[in-house]
């Protein structure tokens, strides 16, 4: 339950038309001057509006009304309001950099770029509160100061946390694609090893086979050799 009714000077100027309340009274419940309310009374201000009943809201009842009427010291108690208002989302914006670290942000902007290369513009632009243009000026060196500029931690500068930073950072990882990276020497899969063992295999039967067929050259030789001998003989 807020303090104040819904539309508190449209049901200022409806409970001074429809009601012997006070000034008093009325400015109490709507959170309003009492001078705003007899002004609201005399014509001179909340011209154009259009009153708000907040009996129909449930917001007062007509006893309760009755009560501050029949008692001026009485003070009205706001009911529970049949209208539910949806909460307010806060709209997100860029950060507020202070004036006197505004000077500073294109430093920030060129240690982020040189150090953090993997953070996008969107990104910067919310850690250091600053537009795309200036980024892409900063990162082509053809902002007006470049040729002063100093890489500043933008953390050091206080236009964002450390919290901030490495959030973001972490976002960038996660993001950009990992390329592959040598780790190692590793095992060969089952395919390669199998298959070379059975190239292995292969070439140990025919070397093999070769090494049998040159040694029955061999003694075919040597057959003949004793054979000539023995015919010489005779």
């Amino acid at each position: 339950m807020s303090n104040a009714p819904l539309m508190p000077k449209a049901t200022a100027v409806w409970l001074v038309d429809n009601t012997a309340l006070t000034f008093d009274q009325v400015a109490e419940f709507t959170k309003m001057h009492p001078l705003e309310v007899r002004a609201i009374a005399d014509g001179d201000a909340a011209q154009g509006i259009k009153g708000m009943d907040p009996i129909s809201t449930g917001q007062l009842t007509r006893e309760e009304i009755e009560k501050g009427e029949a008692d001026q010291d009485y003070r009205l108690k706001l009911g529970e309001s049949k209208v539910t208002l949806p909460e307010a989302k806060k709209k997100k914006g860029p950060r507020y950099t202070p004036v006197s670290r505004r000077h500073e942000r294109p430093s920030a902007i060129l240690w982020l770029v040189r150090n953090h290369p993997e953070l996008k513009d969107s990104q910067i632009m919310r850690l250091v509160g600053t537009t795309k243009t200036t980024i892409a000026s900063v990162r082509d060196r053809t902002h007006w100061n470049a040729s002063t500029l100093t890489p500043m931690d933008p953390v050091t500068l206080g236009l964002c946390s450390q919290i901030e930073l490495d959030f973001e950072v972490q976002r960038a990882a996660k993001e950009k694609p990992t390329g592959t990276v040598y780790g190692g020497a590793t095992l060969l899969p089952a395919s390669e090893t199998t298959r070379k063992e059975a190239e292995q295999e292969v070439a140990s039967t025919t070397e093999k086979q070769r090494d049998d067929m040159n040694v029955d050259a061999v003694f075919a030789k040597l057959k003949n050799i004793g054979g000539t001998k023995k015919a010489d003989d005779e």
